[in-house]
Protein backbone atom coordinates (compact mmCIF):
# COMPACT_ATOMS: atom_id res chain seq x y z
CA UNK A 1 0.00 0.00 0.00
CA UNK A 2 1.13 3.35 -0.87
CA UNK A 3 2.13 6.24 1.79
CA UNK A 4 -0.76 8.40 -0.24
CA UNK A 5 -3.34 5.68 0.31
CA UNK A 6 -2.47 4.79 3.74
CA UNK A 7 -3.55 8.60 4.77
CA UNK A 8 -6.63 8.20 3.63
CA UNK A 9 -7.97 5.19 5.65
CA UNK A 10 -9.70 5.03 8.46
CA UNK A 11 -8.96 3.69 11.56
CA UNK A 12 -10.17 -0.22 12.70
CA UNK A 13 -11.88 1.40 15.35
CA UNK A 14 -13.55 4.58 15.48
CA UNK A 15 -11.56 7.15 17.51
CA UNK A 16 -13.04 7.85 21.32
CA UNK A 17 -11.79 10.14 23.84
CA UNK A 18 -14.22 9.65 26.48
CA UNK A 19 -15.17 6.17 27.01
CA UNK A 20 -18.79 5.17 28.23
CA UNK A 21 -17.54 5.85 32.11
CA UNK A 22 -16.21 9.34 31.27
CA UNK A 23 -13.02 8.46 31.70
CA UNK A 24 -10.50 10.13 29.53
CA UNK A 25 -8.12 7.76 27.36
CA UNK A 26 -5.57 9.65 25.46
CA UNK A 27 -4.85 9.71 21.57
CA UNK A 28 -1.94 10.21 19.87
CA UNK A 29 -3.96 12.25 16.87
CA UNK A 30 -6.80 14.14 18.61
CA UNK A 31 -6.85 15.76 21.44
CA UNK A 32 -10.17 15.97 24.75
CA UNK A 33 -11.68 19.85 23.57
CA UNK A 34 -10.56 22.45 26.33
CA UNK A 35 -12.86 22.93 29.15
CA UNK A 36 -15.04 25.32 27.65
CA UNK A 37 -15.42 23.94 24.65
CA UNK A 38 -17.18 20.69 26.51
CA UNK A 39 -19.24 22.89 29.23
CA UNK A 40 -21.15 23.92 25.58
CA UNK A 41 -21.44 20.94 23.73
CA UNK A 42 -23.08 19.83 27.28
CA UNK A 43 -25.52 22.89 27.62
CA UNK A 44 -26.53 22.16 23.83
CA UNK A 45 -26.54 18.14 24.10
CA UNK A 46 -29.23 18.77 27.15
CA UNK A 47 -30.81 21.42 25.38
CA UNK A 48 -31.11 19.26 22.29
CA UNK A 49 -31.90 16.00 24.72
CA UNK A 50 -34.94 18.00 26.22
CA UNK A 51 -36.06 19.55 22.81
CA UNK A 52 -36.46 15.71 21.17
CA UNK A 53 -38.34 14.64 23.93
CA UNK A 54 -40.75 17.69 24.14
CA UNK A 55 -41.04 17.45 20.22
CA UNK A 56 -42.57 13.97 20.96
CA UNK A 57 -44.77 15.12 23.27
CA UNK A 58 -45.85 17.58 20.48
CA UNK A 59 -46.68 14.84 17.93
CA UNK A 60 -48.98 13.15 19.76
CA UNK A 61 -50.94 16.22 21.26
CA UNK A 62 -51.35 17.19 17.29
CA UNK A 63 -49.67 20.00 17.40
CA UNK A 64 -46.84 18.53 15.06
CA UNK A 65 -47.41 16.41 11.88
CA UNK A 66 -44.33 14.57 12.33
CA UNK A 67 -40.70 14.32 14.49
CA UNK A 68 -37.57 12.33 13.13
CA UNK A 69 -36.11 12.36 16.56
CA UNK A 70 -32.51 12.35 16.88
CA UNK A 71 -33.02 10.87 20.70
CA UNK A 72 -29.24 9.09 21.16
CA UNK A 73 -27.23 10.92 18.11
CA UNK A 74 -27.11 14.77 19.54
CA UNK A 75 -23.54 14.62 20.16
CA UNK A 76 -23.11 14.39 16.44
CA UNK A 77 -25.41 16.94 15.76
CA UNK A 78 -24.02 19.70 18.46
CA UNK A 79 -20.63 18.67 17.33
CA UNK A 80 -20.99 19.35 14.08
CA UNK A 81 -22.63 23.18 14.61
CA UNK A 82 -19.82 24.18 17.39
CA UNK A 83 -16.82 23.24 15.14
CA UNK A 84 -17.98 25.91 12.71
CA UNK A 85 -17.71 29.40 11.87
CA UNK A 86 -19.65 32.38 12.08
CA UNK A 87 -18.73 32.09 7.86
CA UNK A 88 -19.38 28.30 7.49
CA UNK A 89 -22.01 26.81 6.36
CA UNK A 90 -24.44 23.46 7.45
CA UNK A 91 -26.59 21.66 5.50
CA UNK A 92 -28.93 19.24 7.67
CA UNK A 93 -30.95 16.56 6.62
CA UNK A 94 -34.55 16.18 8.26
CA UNK A 95 -33.28 14.32 11.25
CA UNK A 96 -30.77 17.04 11.95
CA UNK A 97 -32.95 19.74 14.26
CA UNK A 98 -30.60 20.02 17.07
CA UNK A 99 -27.68 20.90 15.06
CA UNK A 100 -29.69 23.15 12.87
CA UNK A 101 -30.61 24.66 16.31
CA UNK A 102 -27.01 24.49 18.28
CA UNK A 103 -26.28 26.79 14.62
CA UNK A 104 -28.51 29.57 16.40
CA UNK A 105 -31.91 28.81 14.40
CA UNK A 106 -34.67 29.04 17.57
CA UNK A 107 -36.68 25.84 17.70
CA UNK A 108 -40.21 27.54 16.54
CA UNK A 109 -37.90 28.48 12.95
CA UNK A 110 -36.58 25.41 13.06
CA UNK A 111 -39.67 22.95 13.05
CA UNK A 112 -42.18 24.79 10.93
CA UNK A 113 -41.11 22.29 8.16
CA UNK A 114 -42.61 19.49 10.42
CA UNK A 115 -45.23 21.03 11.58
CA UNK A 116 -46.42 21.02 8.35
CA UNK A 117 -45.96 24.78 7.35
CA UNK A 118 -43.53 26.37 5.25
CA UNK A 119 -40.47 24.10 3.59
CA UNK A 120 -37.81 26.11 6.09
CA UNK A 121 -39.03 28.29 8.47
CA UNK A 122 -35.88 30.40 8.96
CA UNK A 123 -33.57 32.86 6.63
CA UNK A 124 -30.87 30.32 5.57
CA UNK A 125 -28.72 33.22 4.65
CA UNK A 126 -29.31 34.71 8.11
CA UNK A 127 -28.00 31.46 9.77
CA UNK A 128 -25.98 29.63 6.83
CA UNK A 129 -27.90 26.76 7.45
CA UNK A 130 -29.77 25.22 4.36
CA UNK A 131 -33.39 24.16 4.86
CA UNK A 132 -33.54 21.05 6.61
CA UNK A 133 -33.96 18.11 3.87
CA UNK A 134 -36.17 15.11 3.70
CA UNK A 135 -34.73 13.26 0.16
CA UNK A 136 -32.05 11.23 1.13
CA UNK A 137 -28.49 12.68 -0.06
CA UNK A 138 -30.45 15.45 -2.15
CA UNK A 139 -28.34 17.91 0.09
CA UNK A 140 -25.09 16.95 -0.38
CA UNK A 141 -24.98 18.04 -3.73
CA UNK A 142 -26.12 21.56 -3.16
CA UNK A 143 -23.24 21.47 0.25
CA UNK A 144 -20.89 20.94 -2.71
CA UNK A 145 -22.08 23.82 -4.65
CA UNK A 146 -21.70 26.20 -2.05
CA UNK A 147 -18.29 24.90 -0.95
CA UNK A 148 -16.80 25.00 -4.49
CA UNK A 149 -18.41 28.67 -5.21
CA UNK A 150 -16.40 29.75 -1.79
CA UNK A 151 -13.72 28.16 -2.87
CA UNK A 152 -13.95 30.40 -6.65
CA UNK A 153 -14.32 33.36 -4.89
CA UNK A 154 -11.64 33.05 -2.23
CA UNK A 155 -13.82 32.66 0.97
CA UNK A 156 -12.85 30.71 3.61
CA UNK A 157 -16.00 28.81 3.83
CA UNK A 158 -16.56 25.07 5.02
CA UNK A 159 -19.56 23.77 4.41
CA UNK A 160 -20.41 20.57 6.64
CA UNK A 161 -22.77 18.31 4.93
CA UNK A 162 -24.75 15.88 7.59
CA UNK A 163 -26.38 12.61 5.89
CA UNK A 164 -26.95 9.26 7.84
CA UNK A 165 -25.92 5.66 6.59
CA UNK A 166 -29.19 5.46 4.48
CA UNK A 167 -28.09 8.46 2.25
CA UNK A 168 -25.01 6.71 1.39
CA UNK A 169 -26.68 4.26 -0.62
CA UNK A 170 -27.73 6.92 -2.98
CA UNK A 171 -26.58 8.06 -6.24
CA UNK A 172 -26.10 11.34 -5.17
CA UNK A 173 -23.95 10.59 -2.46
CA UNK A 174 -21.26 9.27 -4.89
CA UNK A 175 -21.79 12.29 -6.90
CA UNK A 176 -21.40 14.95 -4.68
CA UNK A 177 -18.11 12.64 -2.94
CA UNK A 178 -16.47 12.78 -6.58
CA UNK A 179 -17.05 16.20 -7.72
CA UNK A 180 -15.75 17.18 -4.17
CA UNK A 181 -12.87 15.03 -4.17
CA UNK A 182 -11.97 16.14 -8.33
CA UNK A 183 -12.49 20.16 -7.26
CA UNK A 184 -10.94 19.62 -3.83
CA UNK A 185 -13.21 21.81 -2.58
CA UNK A 186 -13.62 22.54 1.64
CA UNK A 187 -16.62 20.12 2.49
CA UNK A 188 -16.63 17.89 5.46
CA UNK A 189 -19.07 14.84 4.88
CA UNK A 190 -20.40 14.05 8.35
CA UNK A 191 -22.29 10.54 7.68
CA UNK A 192 -24.12 9.33 11.32
CA UNK A 193 -24.24 6.06 11.20
CA UNK A 194 -27.10 4.99 13.30
CA UNK A 195 -27.46 1.32 12.29
CA UNK A 196 -30.43 1.71 10.21
CA UNK A 197 -31.75 3.38 7.13
CA UNK A 198 -35.45 3.11 8.20
CA UNK A 199 -35.99 -0.49 8.61
CA UNK A 200 -32.75 -1.75 6.72
CA UNK A 201 -29.68 -2.69 8.53
CA UNK A 202 -26.27 -1.51 7.43
CA UNK A 203 -25.37 -4.88 6.83
CA UNK A 204 -28.17 -4.82 3.63
CA UNK A 205 -26.39 -1.35 2.08
CA UNK A 206 -22.82 -2.11 1.80
CA UNK A 207 -20.07 -4.68 2.09
CA UNK A 208 -17.46 -2.05 2.68
CA UNK A 209 -15.55 -2.68 5.72
CA UNK A 210 -16.56 0.28 7.22
CA UNK A 211 -18.64 3.72 5.60
CA UNK A 212 -15.47 5.51 6.24
CA UNK A 213 -13.56 3.01 3.83
CA UNK A 214 -15.28 4.03 0.60
CA UNK A 215 -13.51 7.70 1.17
CA UNK A 216 -10.03 6.08 -0.65
CA UNK A 217 -12.26 5.41 -3.39
CA UNK A 218 -12.85 8.84 -3.77
CA UNK A 219 -8.95 9.58 -2.92
CA UNK A 220 -10.09 11.80 0.05
CA UNK A 221 -9.54 11.30 3.53
CA UNK A 222 -11.38 9.02 5.48
CA UNK A 223 -12.11 8.65 9.38
CA UNK A 224 -14.19 6.82 12.11
CA UNK A 225 -15.65 7.85 15.41
CA UNK A 226 -17.62 7.15 18.31
CA UNK A 227 -20.49 9.06 17.82
CA UNK A 228 -21.47 9.07 21.23
CA UNK A 229 -18.62 10.13 22.45
CA UNK A 230 -18.76 14.21 21.82
CA UNK A 231 -15.28 14.44 23.03
CA UNK A 232 -13.98 12.84 19.88
CA UNK A 233 -16.86 14.23 17.69
CA UNK A 234 -15.48 17.77 18.36
CA UNK A 235 -12.16 16.96 18.09
CA UNK A 236 -12.28 14.66 14.74
CA UNK A 237 -14.99 16.65 12.65
CA UNK A 238 -13.34 20.17 13.81
CA UNK A 239 -10.18 18.87 12.94
CA UNK A 240 -11.32 18.28 9.08
CA UNK A 241 -13.04 21.52 9.25
CA UNK A 242 -9.45 22.94 9.81
CA UNK A 243 -7.42 21.06 7.04
CA UNK A 244 -10.52 22.32 4.60
CA UNK A 245 -10.24 25.70 5.47
CA UNK A 246 -6.77 25.06 5.11
CA UNK A 247 -7.26 24.05 1.15
CA UNK A 248 -6.98 20.51 2.23
CA UNK A 249 -9.82 19.34 0.40
CA UNK A 250 -12.53 16.69 1.69
CA UNK A 251 -13.33 14.33 4.54
CA UNK A 252 -15.12 11.87 4.95
CA UNK A 253 -16.05 11.21 8.67
CA UNK A 254 -18.35 7.94 9.77
CA UNK A 255 -19.81 8.42 13.11
CA UNK A 256 -20.60 5.17 14.68
CA UNK A 257 -24.58 6.10 17.36
CA UNK A 258 -27.66 4.35 17.89
CA UNK A 259 -31.05 5.96 17.09
CA UNK A 260 -32.73 5.07 20.49
CA UNK A 261 -36.33 5.79 19.25
CA UNK A 262 -38.06 4.67 16.09
CA UNK A 263 -37.76 6.02 12.54
CA UNK A 264 -40.50 8.67 12.83
CA UNK A 265 -43.73 8.88 15.03
CA UNK A 266 -45.17 6.74 12.41
CA UNK A 267 -43.00 4.15 12.50
CA UNK A 268 -42.68 0.66 14.50
CA UNK A 269 -39.22 -0.10 15.11
CA UNK A 270 -40.73 -3.36 16.67
CA UNK A 271 -40.68 -4.97 13.39
CA UNK A 272 -36.99 -4.80 12.53
CA UNK A 273 -34.95 -4.39 15.82
CA UNK A 274 -35.47 -5.92 19.34
CA UNK A 275 -35.61 -4.70 22.04
CA UNK A 276 -32.21 -5.66 23.61
CA UNK A 277 -30.96 -4.96 21.00
CA UNK A 278 -31.86 -1.01 22.26
CA UNK A 279 -31.20 -1.44 25.63
CA UNK A 280 -27.62 -2.28 24.87
CA UNK A 281 -27.36 1.49 23.94
CA UNK A 282 -28.61 2.93 26.92
CA UNK A 283 -25.34 2.57 28.60
CA UNK A 284 -23.60 4.37 26.09
CA UNK A 285 -25.63 7.54 25.74
CA UNK A 286 -23.55 10.31 24.68
CA UNK A 287 -25.71 12.93 27.39
CA UNK A 288 -25.18 10.74 30.83
CA UNK A 289 -20.92 9.98 29.28
CA UNK A 290 -20.18 14.00 29.15
CA UNK A 291 -21.71 14.47 32.82
CA UNK A 292 -19.98 12.00 34.03
CA UNK A 293 -16.89 13.14 32.84
CA UNK A 294 -17.60 16.81 33.60
CA UNK A 295 -18.73 15.84 37.31
CA UNK A 296 -15.57 13.82 37.84
CA UNK A 297 -13.14 16.52 36.95
CA UNK A 298 -15.11 19.12 38.97
CA UNK A 299 -16.37 21.36 36.15
CA UNK A 300 -19.67 20.51 36.79
CA UNK A 301 -21.54 20.49 39.90
CA UNK A 302 -25.43 19.94 41.05
CA UNK A 303 -26.03 23.92 41.13
CA UNK A 304 -24.65 24.18 37.44
CA UNK A 305 -26.16 21.18 36.22
CA UNK A 306 -29.47 22.04 37.42
CA UNK A 307 -29.31 25.78 35.83
CA UNK A 308 -28.41 24.45 32.21
CA UNK A 309 -31.60 21.87 33.32
CA UNK A 310 -33.61 25.11 33.56
CA UNK A 311 -32.24 26.61 30.88
CA UNK A 312 -33.22 23.92 28.55
CA UNK A 313 -36.88 23.73 30.27
CA UNK A 314 -37.33 27.29 29.14
CA UNK A 315 -36.43 26.40 25.59
CA UNK A 316 -39.13 23.45 25.73
CA UNK A 317 -41.60 25.70 27.09
CA UNK A 318 -41.12 28.41 24.54
CA UNK A 319 -41.33 25.84 21.86
CA UNK A 320 -44.70 24.63 23.26
CA UNK A 321 -46.05 28.46 23.21
CA UNK A 322 -45.26 28.79 19.64
CA UNK A 323 -46.66 24.96 18.48
CA UNK A 324 -49.82 25.62 20.32
CA UNK A 325 -50.48 28.82 18.44
CA UNK A 326 -52.93 28.79 15.50
CA UNK A 327 -51.06 29.61 12.73
CA UNK A 328 -53.39 31.91 9.95
CA UNK A 329 -52.62 30.68 6.50
CA UNK A 330 -52.92 32.90 3.91
CA UNK A 331 -54.51 31.45 0.41
CA UNK A 332 -52.23 33.65 -2.00
CA UNK A 333 -49.24 32.61 -0.74
CA UNK A 334 -49.82 29.37 -3.00
CA UNK A 335 -49.21 31.80 -5.65
CA UNK A 336 -47.42 34.69 -4.22
CA UNK A 337 -43.69 32.86 -4.31
CA UNK A 338 -43.92 30.81 -7.43
CA UNK A 339 -42.72 33.26 -9.87
CA UNK A 340 -40.49 36.76 -9.08
CA UNK A 341 -43.68 38.20 -11.60
CA UNK A 342 -47.08 36.16 -11.34
CA UNK A 343 -47.61 35.49 -15.08
CA UNK A 344 -51.41 35.87 -16.24
CA UNK A 345 -52.17 32.11 -15.94
CA UNK A 346 -51.65 31.94 -12.36
CA UNK A 347 -53.29 35.75 -11.51
CA UNK A 348 -56.48 34.06 -13.38
CA UNK A 349 -56.38 31.08 -10.77
CA UNK A 350 -55.60 33.17 -8.17
CA UNK A 351 -58.61 35.41 -9.08
CA UNK A 352 -60.93 32.47 -9.27
CA UNK A 353 -60.01 30.93 -5.68
CA UNK A 354 -60.42 34.34 -4.15
CA UNK A 355 -63.90 34.77 -5.69
CA UNK A 356 -64.84 31.37 -4.36
CA UNK A 357 -63.45 32.10 -0.55
CA UNK A 358 -65.16 35.20 -1.04
CA UNK A 359 -68.45 33.81 -1.86
CA UNK A 360 -67.85 31.36 0.58
CA UNK A 361 -67.56 33.66 3.45
CA UNK A 362 -70.63 35.16 2.81
CA UNK A 363 -72.71 31.86 3.09
CA UNK A 364 -71.05 31.27 6.32
CA UNK A 365 -72.14 34.62 7.45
Amino acid sequence: MTAIAETLLPREQPVSLLDADGVVHADDAYERPDDEALLGAYRALVTGRRVNDQCYALVRQGRLAVYPSSHGQEACQVAASLVLSDQDWLFPTYRDSVAVMTRGVSPAEALVLLRGDWHSGYDPQRYRVAPQATPLATQLLHAVGVAHAAKLRGEPTVVMALCGDGATSEGDFHEALNFAAVFRVPVVFLVQNNEFAISVPLSRQTAAASLAHKAIGYGIRGQRVDGNDVAAVLSVVGDAVDRARAGEGPSLIEAHTYRMQAHTNADDDTRYRGRDEVAAWVARDPLVRVRTHLQAVGLLDEELDAEIADAAEETAAQLRAAMNTEVEPDPEDLFRYVFAERPPHLERQWQQLRDELERNEGIER
